[in-house]
């Protein structure tokens, strides 16, 4: 005979409601993302480019706040800033690492750049095999690239958006089919950001204007 077989229906419902809730709420998933991200093939533009990665950038970890999810932690701040480091190199002549921001007349003797970026994470989505029934994870990323002159005057202020998902739901664990899914996703805006940056009307501009 079933333990809960006296049980009224509701006092079930509720009895196993409140068990998948400790359960969601004891797993917690830990993941370091670590990919390797291709150099685009687009032509190489003649200019040099300062790039500067704020903090949170490159210390950017997504934590999980709801208590109807499981728990998961996803550190993707060396990886983002690794994809933006092999992409840059080549979409451009010369890219060189800044330390801050530039602001009226730092740059223009120093360190000779021709633009300034700065990229910040806006937004990071996600969904589980269990919302969808399918057996992938999908990411969304949701990227502020914003474009300096070399005295710090804003240029453009670009939305760069980003979708990936695992291509396989038969993956060992769900950090590895997390883990594909987001440097997927990264590979992704690295894509948009080879292909579509020097189409940003504000960068179009500028360039007509070299």
């Amino acid at each position: 005979m079933s333990l809960f077989s006296d049980l009224p229906a509701r006092r079930f419902a509720s009895l196993c409601g409140l068990l998948a809730l400790l359960v969601l709420g004891g797993c917690t998933h830990t993941l370091i993302v670590d990919g390797r991200f291709p150099s685009p093939l687009v032509p190489e533009m003649p200019y040099t480019v300062g790039i500067y990665y704020p903090e949170d950038f490159l210390a950017y970890r997504y934590e999980e706040q709801s208590e109807d999810r499981a728990k998961w932690i996803i550190d993707m701040g060396e990886a983002q800033a690794e994809m933006f480091a092999t992409v840059l190199p080549g979409m451009f002549s010369k890219v060189v690492e800044l330390e801050q921001l530039p602001s009226a007349g730092e740059l223009a003797d120093g360190d000779g750049v021709d633009l300034v970026l700065k990229p910040v994470m806006e937004e990071f989505q996600y969904t589980l095999p269990s919302e969808t029934k399918i057996k992938v994870y999908e990411i969304w990323l949701k990227y502020n690239v914003q474009v300096f002159d070399p005295e710090g005057q804003l240029i453009a202020d670009w939305i760069l958006t980003a979708y990936g998902k695992t291509p396989t739901g038969f993956m060992q664990s769900d950090e590895a089919a997390m883990n594909q899914a987001v440097v997927v996703a990264l590979r992704d805006a690295g894509a948009n950001l080879s292909l579509n940056f020097a189409r940003v009307p504000e960068v179009r501009a500028w360039l007509a204007q070299r």
